[in-house]
């Protein structure tokens, strides 16, 4: 079922994706807020509050993978995977009220009380310079969604939108944003140069933390899904009927249910007709290594298997066509 896993990179991929972010966007906040200072660009100023947050959201999204890959205890049974979610919602709500907010805040006060700017050739070679840097930490994430979603035979879009890590949903989502407001940023201080009007600049500071914002509600909203409760795609929950149904012992599969509990981690719980007649005692004993078959998978956190019911429905993998 590995191939067919929602999200999981190998161990440390995630990690060392969000490292290589957090590096470049640290560089490109310093190097903005410079440029920024000596310019008085709103768009400049902006793209520097865009940075600085996607810097703070980085340090986030590090304390997400290090607290979610913990093994699970005595009082957290299901393990620490949720983990990653709640600190990746706290970095969707920092790029949302530092990028997006002081992104629109201050272009809607250049409009008011317009600033003079000047040195637009250092606006232009920081913004040449946070393209080519940005442009490295997004191929890095972008090598390994289209890796990841190529194991689950998906586009790569559809892979990180649906998948179950959120660090690189994140780093992917961050980076692309990234990229496109530089390029408003770009027009902006040009249009701001050639008219001799301070209105496009502020303007592109306004459309940089619009998009801030539309990138971290829907950061927002998939995190919350995941803490809610998402059940697996059902290509993976199809192979999983299967597997269970190539079992020696197994004859039925009447009931299941796989539930995210973590980045590339689920909770499975089933219920199956055993092959023949057993005492409850036998029946119990198969059960048990059942599960330990199941929680060898790599997906597999906690598997917890029932007898199913005398008469009830069989489940069966989906075939296509």
């Amino acid at each position: 079922m590995a191939d067919t896993e929602s999200g999981k990179a190998a161990p440390g991929d995630s990690l060392v994706t969000v490292i290589v972010a957090l590096v470049v966007n640290a560089l490109i906040a310093l190097a903005k807020s410079v440029a920024a200072a000596l310019t008085g660009s709103a768009s400049m100023v902006a793209e520097a509050a865009h940075s600085w947050a996607d810097t703070g959201n980085e340090v986030l999204l590090v304390i997400a993978e290090r607290r979610s890959r913990r093994p699970s205890d005595a009082r957290h049974p299901l393990g620490y995977g949720k983990d990653a979610y709640i600190w990746s919602m706290f970095a969707a709500f920092g790029l949302f009220t530092v990028g997006a907010a002081v992104s629109i805040q201050h272009g809607i006060s250049e409009l008011i009380d317009p600033e003079p700017a000047s040195d637009y050739g250092i606006a232009y070679a920081v913004l040449g310079l946070a393209f080519v840097l940005e442009g490295i930490s997004f191929i890095r994430a972008y090598r390994q969604a289209r890796s990841d979603a190529q194991r689950r035979r998906v586009g790569t879009l559809h892979h990180v939108s649906q998948s179950s890590d959120p660090t690189l949903r994140a780093v992917f989502a961050e980076d692309a944003a990234a990229l496109i407001g530089l390029l408003i940023a770009f027009v902006g201080i040009l249009l701001h140069q050639v008219t001799g009007s301070p209105v496009f600049d502020a303007i592109g500071s306004i459309a940089v933390g619009v998009l801030l914002g539309v990138v971290a509600v829907l950061l927002i909203g998939r995190n919350r899904a995941f803490l809610i409760g998402e059940a697996v795609p059902s290509n993976v929950r199809s192979d999983m009927i299967g597997e269970l149904l190539a079992l020696p012992s197994v004859d039925r599969v009447s009931f299941l249910h796989m539930e995210f509990i973590g980045p590339g981690r689920v909770l499975l719980i089933a219920a199956v007709d055993l092959v023949g007649d057993r005492s409850e005692a036998d029946a119990a004993r198969e059960l048990r290594a059942l599960e330990a078959v199941l929680e060898g998978d790599a997906m597999v956190e906690l598997a917890s298997l029932t007898l199913a019911a005398p008469g009830g429905p069989a489940l069966q993998p989906h075939r296509p066509g």
